[in-house]
């Protein structure tokens, strides 16, 4: 004859008896306080984990956004070449051309020629220097960040009438839409004694515009293409050409078709060029991050050790009880177990709508705190105005699967102590 098969594991009367312990009173030898603690303790770090994830997440993404909405993701110049009177030159003369070849080049949604340079830029006794860019107006109304910026006073479609500046510079400079700015260039027309004289010339600005770096708001000026070639003395061709592509995350894998598109003196600088070093770092910051985040969950779970130790000391006589009315060692294990478990499950979900919560409203809470403690966020050395949090699915889980985890974990310790007591021991005092 077959011997009756136990109940199963997790029953009903395993959760029945753990949620009375959960709910006992410390007269009755219950642990209410520690129970408490582990769970607040709990909820704490895996909300501070989940919104340290996600501001570092908004911080990478608008950093990115930033270099992408207004810088090339690819700088395509040429190697350096003796020009006509054998001076070094890196002088594209077939620019229009080699845009057109460019643009050919599948995942390439946009090509076009720039000359650069540096001057000083005067207003009303005030100077900066700048980087001035020349470009046509089409061009420019294709570059997202500053045809369509965070703020901006003027029309960018005047371009053709003076000069675009950069938040900061007009700032700096004291200049609004309206007043004219000289631009001072030390590499003017020949004297003669030989040297050069420096070129000076006054422009309209017609356009404001914020993109949203610090660097390029303070430094940035945009001159129309043609004005730029006079004034530097690039009649006839570019300094180089800027290049947008639509998947910038995979840039390098455009590099070949690039270099054969644009000849063999052709050179490239990726975005990733540019600022890889920093997002590798920000890499490394996000995981070692994580790390210290996990030793504060860690550290929470731990709490559920010391609760349940002193519950099964205390439930000591209802240990050997249950043990003589037939429990084994398996049911008193699940009893405990579920006991520590739901002070992890319930800390976890507390922690994530608190997290989460708090990441959602992050820039009010981030604003209000800006706004009584000073400026926290400092723009000149973070690159960015803005401090976001973007709030990902796979943090979250992440979260919530490191907090579970080492919440059963930490639970299955004390729960064999308490399954593993002798019942004759547990009853002999009692």
């Amino acid at each position: 004859m077959a011997n009756a098969a136990g109940p199963p594991p997790f029953s009903r009367f395993e959760w029945m008896i753990a949620w009375r312990y959960m709910r006992a009173r410390r007269a009755e030898g219950g642990v209410s306080v520690m129970t408490w603690i582990s769970l607040i303790g709990i909820t704490l770090a895996v909300a501070a984990l989940i919104i340290t994830l996600a501001v570092r997440a908004g911080f990478r993404a608008e950093f990115v956004d930033t270099i992408l909405g207004a810088n090339a993701h690819v700088t395509i110049y040429q190697t350096v070449e003796a020009d006509d009177v054998g001076r070094p030159s890196r002088a594209i003369i077939d620019f229009a051309e080699m845009a057109d070849r460019i643009r050919d080049v599948p995942g390439v949604v946009r090509a076009a020629p720039l000359i650069r340079g540096q001057v000083l830029a005067s207003h009303g006794g005030r100077n900066s220097g700048v980087e001035v860019y020349g470009i046509t107006l089409e061009d420019l109304q294709t570059v997202p960040r500053i045809n369509a910026p965070e703020q901006s006073s003027g029309d960018i479609k005047r371009l053709g009438d003076g000069v675009a500046l950069g938040w900061g510079v007009a700032t700096t400079l004291g200049a609004q839409v309206g007043d004219r700015i000289k631009l001072v260039s030390p590499d003017g027309p020949r004297n003669p004694l030989g040297g050069r004289s420096p070129r000076v010339k006054a422009y309209e600005v017609v356009y404001i515009f914020q993109a949203g770096r610090y660097d390029i708001d303070k430094t940035r000026i945009y001159l129309p293409f043609a004005e730029a070639q006079s004034y530097f003395n690039r009649e006839g061709f570019a300094d180089e050409l800027e290049v947008m592509v639509a998947d910038p995350d995979r840039v390098d894998d455009l590099a070949i078709p690039l270099m054969q598109a644009g000849g063999e003196r052709t050179l490239l600088w990726t975005w990733r060029d540019a600022s890889g070093a920093f997002l590798r770092a920000l890499e490394v910051e996000d995981t070692v991050m994580f790390v210290l985040l996990s030793i504060l969950v860690l550290i929470a779970s731990l709490n559920i050790v010391s609760g349940l130790v002193m519950l099964v000391k205390n439930k000591g006589r209802d240990i050997g009880i249950l043990r003589t009315m037939g429990l084994t060692e398996g049911s008193v294990l699940r009893v405990f177990f579920l006991c520590g478990s739901l002070i992890g499950l319930l800390g976890t979900v507390f922690g994530v709508v608190l997290g989460c919560l708090f990441a959602l409203y992050f820039d009010p809470i981030f604003a209000l705190v800006n706004g009584e403690g000073g400026a926290v966020w400092d723009a000149s050395t973070r690159g960015i105005y803005r401090l976001p949090a973007d709030l990902q699915w796979g943090d979250v889980l992440s979260a919530i699967g490191l907090s579970l985890g080492l919440s059963f974990i930490v639970t299955i310790f004390p729960a064999r102590r308490a399954a593993r007591m002798n019942p004759v021991e547990a009853l002999r005092y009692e």
